[in-house]
């Protein structure tokens, strides 16, 4: 039975203040093995994303299936208001937990972002001068990296191919490259030529590296709004990252790219002393940042067929490449070492 009248009935939802969303998937099944810091990590990551994210931020966590001290932690930050929703979900999967933290809400900015991730100061800055300076951005990633050139790149290729624009720059925190690779397990992720030099564009203001990472990005929240896959049958890997976080973003036209200097830290599943040193210099963001995020046309079907995959089949192919990134500036032996 139901009686009276609901006042909600046909009311518009209100326009919220926030205009920046963040996604966080956390998965820690236990304390354990692999999994032994990943709680320590969690909470690093948390507080450096809240000492460093200005006022008009959403953060969205997803509990994709942890234990219960993990569930517990993320319920004391939801009542004591510092993170806006949490979803509990059985072990889904990352990237389905992801879209599960897109529906509903209609931010023009989201960034997803692994749950080892340690924010500085600066970030969101950073990422929004670089879409304001190239307005067919479509993700930024605060961390560069100098291998991302080839990686669904082929459209800004395209878009710039006579351009003085593209360019070789050298790299400006060689460093936060080494630790990236040491984070991974891979301390010679990055040769020589990539801890020189990156790959830019460049526009009256601002450079920025092609190409971005996965672990943390912003998009454009435009990309998700029409989805064509939207389950992943993968609970972490195989295509699941290129079908969801990838192609969206080059099918509309827009590119992938990353600031010139780290915003952020990767910091894996093992805690370090320099993570907590680095937490420590953080200073708190009380600014509200008005920032609008410049429309721009997405481009058709036939656009991305001929720039990403015809054209694209033939500028990243690495025989053509090395051609391409010497006519860019680099010399016969750096581009031989680029693409190893």
């Amino acid at each position: 039975m139901r009686l009276g009248f609901n006042p909600n009935k046909d009311q518009e939802t209100t326009n919220l203040t926030y205009s920046h969303q963040i996604i966080i998937p956390v998965y820690i099944p236990n304390q354990n093995d692999y999994f032994k810091n990943s709680l320590a990590i969690l909470k690093l990551c948390l507080e450096s994303l809240l000492l460093t994210v200005h006022k008009k931020t959403f953060i969205t966590v997803v509990n994709n299936g942890s234990c219960a001290e993990v569930k517990n932690y993320l319920q004391e930050l939801y009542v004591e208001k510092k993170i806006h929703e949490i979803l509990e979900t059985t072990n889904i999967g990352k990237l389905n937990a992801i879209l599960k933290g897109v529906v509903g809400h209609n931010f023009p900015l989201i960034t997803i972002t692994d749950s080892d991730v340690l924010f500085l100061n600066g970030w969101q800055k950073a990422t929004y001068s670089i879409f304001e300076n190239f307005p067919k951005a479509g993700v930024v990633c605060p961390t560069p990296s100098s291998r991302s050139l080839r990686t669904y790149t082929s459209n800004i290729y395209w878009d710039n191919f006579f351009s003085k624009k593209l360019a070789f720059s050298k790299v400006k925190n060689p460093l936060a490259l080494k630790n990236f690779a040491i984070s991974v397990g891979n301390p010679d992720f990055y040769n020589r030529a990539h801890l020189e030099n990156y790959f830019t564009i460049s526009s009256s203001n601002e450079k920025a590296v092609i190409g971005a990472g996965h672990f943390v990005g912003t998009y454009r929240g435009e990309i998700f709004n029409s989805l064509e896959v939207k389950y992943s049958n993968y609970k972490l890997g195989g295509n699941s990252e290129s079908e969801i976080l990838d192609i969206p973003v080059v099918k509309k036209g827009f590119w992938r790219l990353s600031s010139e200097d780290n915003y952020a830290y990767h910091m894996g599943n093992v805690v370090e002393q320099w993570m907590y040193n680095e937490v420590s210099k953080l200073e708190k963001d009380n600014t509200e940042i008005d920032f609008k995020l410049k429309s721009i046309e997405a481009s058709s079907k036939w656009l991305f067929i001929l720039k990403s995959k015809v054209f694209g089949k033939f500028i990243l192919n690495k025989k053509i490449m090395k051609y391409f990134l010497r006519w860019k500036g680099l010399s016969k032996e750096e581009a031989s070492n680029y693409l190893i």
